[in-house]
């Protein structure tokens, strides 16, 4: 895929959504404490070993990552015009 298409492919998601499935999926589970923020100090503390932690480190990280790329795409876009 070239990086026009994957713009592209980000433009056409609409803010809205990306913020709600940042904050359910990318938090998720909310109790004892999400999943991305155990990962998260499992990666800096080098415990991140079995495959299924890296998996769930990418499944509730992405959605914070499409969201952190739509806003700088969104202000980028602001910026030319």
């Amino acid at each position: 895929m070239t990086r026009e298409a994957l713009l592209r492919l980000l433009d056409a998601i609409p803010l809205g959504p990306a913020l709600v499935i940042a904050l359910t999926l990318g938090l998720a589970p909310f109790t004892p404490e999400p999943h991305i923020l155990e990962k998260l100090r499992m990666l800096v503390a080098g415990e991140l070993t079995r495959p299924l932690d890296w998996f769930d480190l990418v499944l509730h990280g992405a959605p914070w990552l499409i969201l952190l790329a739509k806003i700088l795409r969104m202000a980028s876009n602001r910026r030319a015009s």
